[in-house]
């Protein structure tokens, strides 16, 4: 298949043309899309065949029960092009894209380089939070992305404004050597992060990608490896951006929603089930009694003014409540306000037989006791602890907010808005169990709960 370089020169590098500000063609030619149709089928080495697909897969484009029960979403539905449009345009291209045998294929000038390119298009939905998985092939010299919470802006190419997932054929453009491919990459976070170490598939295979966002938390997925984690808006993100081509666009990955964007860089890609699970926080506590979570001991738990109270009992014993369903992945929020003493812990990927947990701890504290830090009972004793300034933030006798994010090995907590501890722990990350609340043994303990709060991030 003749390769022709029209939209895309290899002296400068991939993406080079698409992003350089050409004009984008947007006038329609009549047999463009019969060029698309002509292209996807013609070449086995870029596009689908029978040797491409498992059958025993279940059929593309379709979600499964478990996967509808949990609030998954197709974006694609293999046959049409509804539920997307054209960047900064109201209408769907009407060159350079089509449906083709389930996938949803770019790339008509890859062999004609008189035919316009669609241009990129973004859903007519915007996503905030939100887990996105997509299926996609390449072609030879394959050259596109997926881009997220897109600000669409006029006279403003897509990329100005919004973080990108590469989608490449790595092999290609790393032999002809014409540029620094680092941060250039499938599964790079384009022009920032690199990727660690990954597998794709070539031309005529098909891969996964997966894109999930929480809050300003941004992970890539290749394969089913995580190839790429950052925070938008953080310090190291800010330098990294003020180093980088983005640094003139001053709305680059500010936006906190966004349509889900395709682009299209005048080459074959081929991509399907495109599904899309919104993450958003789900109430563990319904403020009116403790159902959804099992009492462990004798200490008291109880429930006052639409607050969760657990309370030193007479036992003045350990004591725990667990949910009743397990989590692995998770980002939590709960608020509390210590009453009287106040040293109490939010345990995750936990267990509780009689009143000994199996577990690790964001611990809940009196000043001065490492509140945020991690802390493995009946094993390692502490893992990390908050420096002690940071320590300070607690608010002995007000209410608090802690927060925890789980995923993979990966634990973090946050006090009041500030980060207070970030630990990779190989054991941590091959458990699962419950999230549970604990009072400490001792008496004379006190302390309210409320807006407790979690987004299920499930697992690799």
């Amino acid at each position: 298949m003749t390769i022709h370089t029209m939209h895309t020169d290899p002296a400068r590098g991939p993406g080079a043309a698409a992003r350089s500000g050409i004009p984008r063609l947007t006038s329609p030619y009549p047999w463009a899309l019969a060029a698309l149709l002509a292209v996807a089928c013609s070449d086995a080495a870029d596009g689908p065949s029978p040797a491409a697909t498992d059958p025993s897969d279940p059929p593309p484009n379709t979600l499964s029960e478990a996967e509808r029960a949990a609030g998954w979403r197709l974006l694609f539905d293999g046959e049409t092009t509804d539920g997307w449009r054209g960047y900064n345009r109201e209408e769907f291209p009407d060159t350079g894209w089509a449906v083709v045998d389930g996938a949803l294929v770019v790339g008509a000038t890859a062999t004609d380089p008189d035919v316009p390119i669609g241009g990129d298009i973004v859903t007519t939905e915007s996503f905030g939070d939100f887990d996105l998985r997509f299926e996609f092939m390449l072609s030879e010299v394959a050259n596109s992305g997926v881009l997220y919470r897109v600000i669409e802006e006029e006279g403003a190419a897509i990329w100005h404004n919004a973080p990108e997932y590469q989608v490449l054929d790595d092999p290609a453009y790393i032999e002809m050597g014409t540029m620094d491919m680092n941060r250039h990459l499938t599964g790079d976070n384009y022009d920032l992060h690199a990727s660690g170490e990954k597998t794709l598939h070539g031309p005529g295979e098909w891969n996964e990608g997966r894109i999930r966002i929480l809050g300003n938390v941004v992970e890539h997925w290749l394969n089913g490896v995580k190839t790429v984690e950052y925070e938008l808006g953080s310090y190291d993100w800010r330098l990294l951006v003020r180093d980088s081509k983005f640094a003139p666009f001053r709305r680059y990955g500010t936006a906190a929603s966004g349509p889900i964007g395709l682009q299209d860089h005048g080459r074959n890609v081929w991509y399907r089930n495109i599904r899309i699970l919104p993450l958003e926080p789900v109430s563990i506590f319904n403020g009116e009694n403790l159902d959804g979570w099992q009492v462990h001991g004798t200490e008291l738990w109880y429930v006052e003014d639409g607050e969760l109270v657990c309370e030193s009992g007479p036992d003045a014993e350990y004591g725990y409540l667990t949910t009743e369903r397990t989590y692995r992945d998770f980002d939590l929020s709960v608020d509390f306000r210590q009453e009287a003493d106040g040293n109490s812990g939010v345990f995750f990927r936990s267990s509780v037989e009689g009143t000994v947990v199996t577990g690790w701890q964001a611990e809940v504290a009196p000043p001065g006791m490492a509140t945020g830090g991690i802390y493995e009972s009946y094993g390692r004793g502490w893992l990390v602890q908050p420096s002690p300034d940071d320590d300070r933030l607690l608010r002995m006798g007000d209410w608090n907010t802690l927060r925890v994010r789980a995923v993979g090995d990966r634990v973090r907590t946050w006090l009041n808005g500030t980060l207070m501890v970030a630990l990779a722990d190989e054991k941590i990350g091959a458990a699962e169990g419950s999230i549970a609340l604990q009072i400490h043994d001792g008496g004379g303990i006190k302390v309210r709960w409320r807006n407790l709060r979690v987004v299920d991030l499930g697992g690799p």
